[in-house]
């Protein structure tokens, strides 16, 4: 007997969706995890240390070639306010 082509068809969405859910299972862990550097991250931003280091990369006392995303007002805010929106997400999931 010939098995219908939509249970293959089934069984290929089910197979694609548990190593999806895998994946985002261990992604959630990671980031949950990571937590604690971005605390790190948000004080850094907070700090008198960032303003003093925002102040002489807009004095141009850094190299040229070096990455300073970090010393970017809105690269950093976003990223904080990203991981806050996440957060909330994941918490009215739970």
């Amino acid at each position: 007997m010939e098995l219908p082509q939509h249970v293959y068809q089934m069984e290929l969405i089910l197979e694609r969706a548990r190593g999806m859910l895998d994946l985002l299972d261990e992604k959630i862990a990671e980031f949950k995890e990571f937590q604690p550097e971005i605390q790190k991250l948000e004080d850094y931003y907070a700090s008198p240390q960032w303003k003093k280091d925002f102040a002489m990369d807009e004095a141009g006392l850094f190299p040229a070639e070096l990455k300073r995303g970090v010393l970017s007002e809105d690269g950093i805010y976003n990223i904080l306010e990203r991981n806050k929106e996440m957060l909330e997400m994941l918490k009215e999931t739970e």
